[in-house]
């Protein structure tokens, strides 16, 4: 008798706990078709359309036999909700591509050359480099996945011939090989320490500055013969000690910072971009306005510099400010929101940053490059927004570099203010001939 309660008991209780965990699993496939084409669903992208239409065809007359009245009627409103999200996110999609692939050849040109992209598929950026549709690529882990190096070699090779057969401007090569923890091309390439060894390695500073510039040539030989012409490195940002953060799962700074000197970080951040330079790269001064004193990490939450502006340029900005105005030289711009310049938008995207601080405070006229906006600080404020910003702001290269298909979405917005006339057309000039001074 009592073995026999005890099971009826447990059977009513598992007879509960699945029900409730159908409830969560309808509700889930509600989120995730509301939340179609995320960032964050980037991995599934191939097949989360499929996957729940499939879902929800296959649960829908389920619940119509399984379930009467006010079941029946939510799980069949749920159903129907997910089959509308998930049709007009994917129709969305396809709207804004097409639209991009449609686009007047004059207006690919003057938008096209602000987006460097990363890709997967060869044959699907194959349109998008020789009409013009983006200015560079970003090469990363994902492209060298079962390719030898020649195999990357000769893959960058085509795709720059198909530019010049077009007549276009090469396309800008980017990668992200700073060494230590973020060398996203080794292998193929030689897995190089953290530019900060080279302090360790070093009696004096001529020693530390030879050895920086050897350590650039040394990187930017493979890179250029790999046929990339910018590498996203150095790190500037300072290498302070705080509070580590344990959902840092990508920035960690620390480990990739050169020191927490200004002077130091500098100078070797100098010698180092010569040393590529010499081989023909250009690098890239990141993050300005700077990691070091930040505990979130940007590509999953918003973060805040709440330090006066005077202190930062007196510490902080010392190596974007020094080593840009020595080279010619990228700076990324991150997103942090500087909270004393503008309290609502990051810095990838202010325009009181980019022009009040960068363009006009030190009087810097190079290129400006954006964090990946496909992290969630930059585009949970709406890609759309982030996109007319930046342009609008002065920053001259938009990197959509992880989910390389939000890239059509950030083009299509482009496209629709550049011909409604909310595109500042001054400052796209100014961009434009900051582009062609470094590529002509």
């Amino acid at each position: 008798m009592t073995f026999s309660l005890t099971f009826s008991r447990i059977k009513s209780i598992l007879k509960v706990l699945c029900h409730g965990l159908g409830w969560l699993f309808l509700f889930a496939l509600l989120v995730v078709s509301i939340h179609l084409k995320s960032p964050y669903l980037f991995a599934y992208r191939s097949y989360e359309t499929p996957f729940l239409l499939l879902i929800a065809c296959v649960l829908i007359p389920f619940c119509f036999l399984k379930f009467r009245h006010i079941r029946r009627v939510i799980s069949l409103t749920l159903l129907l909700a997910v089959v509308m999200f998930t049709l007009w996110g994917e129709g969305a999609f396809q709207y804004r591509r097409n639209a991009v692939m449609r686009v007047d050849a004059a207006v690919a040109d003057r938008l096209g050359q602000h987006f460097i992209v990363g890709y997967e598929d060869v044959h699907e950026l194959q349109p998008l480099v020789s009409k013009g549709l983006i200015g560079g690529i970003f090469v990363t882990r994902r492209n060298t996945e079962g390719k030898s190096f020649e195999a990357l070699q000769q893959e960058i090779a085509a795709l720059q011939r198909l530019r010049a057969d077009a007549g276009l401007r090469p396309l800008i090569v980017a990668t992200d090989q700073e060494g230590g923890i973020v060398s996203h091309l080794s292998p193929p390439l030689e897995r190089m320490p953290p530019l900060s060894s080279v302090i360790d390695n070093s009696d004096t500073q001529e020693a530390l500055l030879a050895n920086a510039q050897a350590y650039g040539e040394r990187q930017g030989r493979s890179l250029a013969a790999l046929g990339v012409s910018v590498n996203f490195s150095p790190v500037v940002d300072l290498k302070l000690e705080h509070t580590s953060n344990w959902l840092d799962f990508h920035s960690m700074i620390s480990q990739r910072a050169i020191s927490a000197d200004p002077a130091m970080t500098a100078a070797v951040a100098g010698a180092y971009v010569k040393g590529l330079q010499n081989q023909g790269v250009l690098a890239t001064l990141k993050h300005f306005p700077g990691l070091g004193r930040v505990t979130s990490d940007t590509h999953h939450f918003s973060a805040s510099l709440n330090v006066a502006a005077d202190e930062l340029q007196h510490n902080d900005w010392v190596p974007f400010r020094e080593v840009a105005r020595q080279n010619d030289v990228l700076l990324m711009v991150g997103h942090v929101i500087l909270s004393q310049v503008d309290q609502k938008n990051p810095a990838s995207f202010s325009k009181g940053v980019i022009q009040g601080i960068i363009r006009n405070g030190w009087q810097h006229d190079g290129v400006l490059i954006t964090d990946d906006l496909t992290m969630r600080a930059a585009y949970s404020h709406g890609f759309c927004h982030v996109t007319v910003s930046a342009l609008n702001a002065g920053v001259d290269l938009l990197l959509v570099s992880y989910d390389y298909e939000k890239y059509y979405e950030m083009m299509f917005c482009a496209i629709q203010a550049y011909e409604s006339g909310s595109l500042d057309k001054d400052m796209l000039q100014r961009s434009d001939a900051r582009l062609r001074r470094l590529w002509p």
